[in-house]
């Protein structure tokens, strides 16, 4: 079986952008190569796993969501990285009512896991909202952790935050979690 490290997107991977649908508001957070890179090292598959309500409230559309990580893999193949898979959540309660794959919903990481045969029992989730890590709470993962770039910070200063597990940065995480 694979392990792997599940990413949240923005915040964690590139740089915080409200409703980001334009590559060229694409940037990658710093310290995420030499992370991603150390974490294939380490074995692990790096899957991003990510929430895109925008789609759902007609902010953007499937397809700038995925000319963004057209953008994010072309940043990472410039220095020799990637992104082994994208999973999406399209979806928002509001607009199209619960589904299982809106984070803190397993439902991605689940799906993943299928698809490529991950042990999750095995693998880390690293998101910068509490969603995230309750995401991979929900799905069984060996550490679920907040870290401070995008909204890291500000969640970390919630009271529900106090248990949870805090890195400054993705390198961070693999350099204490891997």
């Amino acid at each position: 079986m694979n392990k792997a490290f599940f990413l949240d997107r923005d915040g964690v991977v590139v740089k915080q952008v409200h409703y980001l649908c334009d590559p060229e508001q694409t940037e990658l957070e710093k310290n995420v190569v030499t992370a991603i890179r150390r974490m294939h090292e380490l074995g692990y598959l790096v899957v991003v796993v990510t929430n895109q309500s925008g789609v759902a409230r007609g902010k953007f559309t499937m397809k700038e969501v995925e000319a963004v990580h057209g953008k994010i893999t072309q940043l990472l193949a410039a220095e020799g990285e990637k992104i082994d898979a994208f999973y999406i959540c399209p979806h928002h309660p509001e607009y199209d009512g619960v589904c299982d794959c809106r984070k803190p919903a397993p439902g991605l990481i689940l799906q993943a896991a299928d698809e490529h045969g991950i042990d999750i029992a095995q693998s880390i989730m690293v998101g910068d909202k509490l969603s995230d890590v309750r995401c991979g709470i929900n799905a069984g993962v060996k550490a679920s952790l907040l870290i401070s770039t995008g909204y890291g910070s500000g969640e970390r200063e919630k009271p529900e935050a106090a248990e949870v597990l805090f890195v400054n940065d993705l390198k961070e995480a693999v350099d204490k979690f891997a």
